[in-house]
């Protein structure tokens, strides 16, 4: 299906000119010549982007671009050399962009593909909004190529329920999660899920959680207790920080997962447990084996199917929306009268930010800005924490004081100058980076005074 664009210009050769050029490149264009005909368009349609004239006839400074971004529309503006002023206040009311007239078609097909697909994350958004809760459950993982992958090795591994799953990844990136959907998916639905963490649990202390222990097999073993492989008898056993294993506990954890059978601490009688053994861990096992921490007949029994989970910043904006979805069902469920979804530009920011603490950061931030929003029908960016709006990365960040607002001429001359950086100088390939011809760049080299960047390190 052809994307499609609203022309709302009152210069009827701007309309010809533009709607001939755009269903060349492959839109379905409309045509208004007024902001009347235009917003009444936009209802019937609803195209997919509206290019729009600052200047019109029946409209009063931006009357008509508020009442498209009220309607939701992803809206470019057409201006003057002499209304960027007013541009700028446009892009704060919601405009994505603004073009000034006349406009180099090489640069108007790259805003509008840099448009587009803001529009289509919106429309994700909004799909996401009123998915049901089993839905947002299988979508979580995300609809990459690469995540409907992952997605799937965990279904066919889920139904596999005597293999053994090692799940790697950075710490938050929803390993115990996936350990919990492996379990749930399989036939071993039913029976108990059990899970600890290897990490700050000394070797004793650990070997009782996992396997008992007898009375007076340690001073403060005042009676019997079963252990957690026990507990977990014909369900899952889910060991997370594996990596963190002490090594004298490594030979009996081997022999468990090869003979199924283990005896409590200062126990004699051998026990036999049915478990579907999950182990997850943010190391990398195969130094750690390099560097004798780990045993190498243990990692290659853990690696039978091992998965990885990729960090957040390496996610499609597609998965992170899904996610963001995802976990902010799982807190209205959690904090009933919380907000139902998330608003355009708070999206807009939440996509922007790298995440370094993974989904468990996600989910802390959400978890606030659900609280902060109250009543309110959908999380907006004054709900979000300081630091996630301005772009602080946390801990190491360098502090802010505070948002300084700039003009679109200083966030283009230093966008070019990054770009220029980036390519050592070589404008064909910073102007091709930033959708623009190479004069178009050479002027604004030489408007901002950025002729040496990148040729003197600067």
């Amino acid at each position: 299906m052809s994307p499609s664009v609203l022309l709302i210009d009152d210069d009827l050769d701007v309309l010809a000119s533009m709607g001939r050029y755009l269903e060349h490149q492959g839109y379905e264009v409309f045509r208004e010549e007024t902001g009347g005909d235009g917003v009444a368009t936009f209802e019937g349609h609803r195209p997919d982007l509206v290019l729009l004239d600052l200047r019109l006839p029946d409209a009063v400074e931006l009357s008509v671009l508020r009442e498209l971004r009220d309607r939701d529309a992803v809206v470019v503006l057409l201006t003057g050399h002499g209304d960027i002023e007013t541009a700028v206040a446009a892009m704060r009311m919601g405009a994505e962009n603004f073009l000034t007239k006349p406009v180099e078609l090489e640069h108007l097909t790259a805003v509008l593909s840099r448009a587009l697909e803001r529009a289509r994350l919106l429309r994700e958004n909004e799909r996401l909004r009123h998915q049901s809760t089993r839905e947002a459950g299988e979508g979580a993982m995300g609809s990459s190529p690469a995540m409907r992958q992952l997605a799937l090795q965990v279904e066919l591994l889920a139904e596999s329920d005597r293999t053994t799953v090692l799940l790697t990844g950075e710490s938050g990136t929803g390993k115990g999660w996936v350990a919990r959907r492996l379990h749930l998916l399989g036939p071993r639905a039913r029976a108990p899920f059990v899970e600890v963490n290897a990490a700050g649990l000394t070797p004793t202390f650990l070997a009782s959680e996992l396997f008992g222990h007898e009375k007076g097999a340690f001073t403060d073993a005042r009676e019997r207790r079963d252990g957690l492989f026990t507990e977990a008898d014909g369900g899952s056993l889910f060991l997370d920080e594996i990596g963190e294993l002490a090594l004298e506990l490594q030979p009996r954890l081997l022999n468990v997962l090869e003979t199924r059978a283990f005896r409590r601490l200062g126990g004699s009688r051998e026990l036999r447990s049915d478990v579907r053994f999950i182990a997850a861990t943010n190391r990398d096992l195969e130094a750690a084996v390099a560097g004798g921490s780990f045993r190498e007949d243990l990692y290659y029994r853990l690696k039978v199917a091992p998965l990885h989970l990729p960090p957040v910043r390496e996610r499609s904006e597609d998965d992170r929306l899904a996610l963001l979805h995802h976990l902010l069902k799982q807190l209205r469920a959690e904090i009933p009268g919380s907000p139902a979804g998330l608003d355009d530009d708070t999206v807009g920011i939440l996509l922007g930010y790298p995440w370094p603490g993974n989904i468990r950061e996600m989910r802390n931030v959400l978890e606030r800005a659900v609280i902060f929003a109250g009543r309110a029908d959908v999380i907006r960016p004054a709900h979000l924490p300081p630091e996630i709006r301005t772009g602080n990365r946390g801990p190491g960040a360098e502090r802010r004081r505070g948002f300084q607002p700039e003009s679109m001429e200083e966030v283009e001359r230093r966008h070019i100058r990054l770009m220029l950086k980036h390519h050592g100088g070589n404008r064909s390939r910073s102007a091709r980076d930033l959708g623009i011809a190479r004069t178009t760049l050479i002027q604004k080299i030489a408007r901002y005074g950025l002729g040496e960047v990148g040729r003197t390190g600067t």
